[in-house]
Parts: C-alpha cells; sequence; structure tokens
C-alpha cells in the first residue's frame, strides 16, 4: 500500500464526516473486506492440509 496524504470532509462543527481516499486504495480496501467474509463464512469447515490439497489437486489434474 502507498501512503497518501489523508483528506476529510468536515462538517459546520469542524467535526470529520467522511474521508477522501484514492479509488485504487477503496478497491483495496473492498477486496480486503471481501476476502475476510469470505474467511469468516468458511471457519466452521473442515480444515485440509497442505498434503491433502496437493493430492486432491493431483487427482483432478490440476497439479
Amino acid at each position: 500500500m502507498q501512503k497518501f496524504k489523508e483528506q476529510y470532509i468536515i462538517d459546520e462543527k469542524g467535526k470529520k464526516t467522511a474521508a477522501i481516499l484514492p479509488i485504487e486504495e477503496y478497491e483495496e480496501l473492498l477486496e480486503d473486506l471481501h476476502d475476510l467474509a469470505v474467511i469468516a463464512e468458511r471457519r466452521d469447515e473442515p480444515m485440509v492440509t497442505f498434503d491433502e490439497l496437493k493430492e486432491r489437486l493431483r487427482k483432478d489434474g490440476l497439479l
């Protein structure tokens, strides 16, 4: 991630109400949020070891 200067929208009292960020940064944040949602949805699924995964991929002709 690249560093950028934060910019804010403030109300008439000087309270920050929104942030402005580059679209690339916004899209990265959305992607991270999606990844975290997928992880949360799958947390109760059984675990598969790396070796088991490799074997399954070999069986399916994907490795």
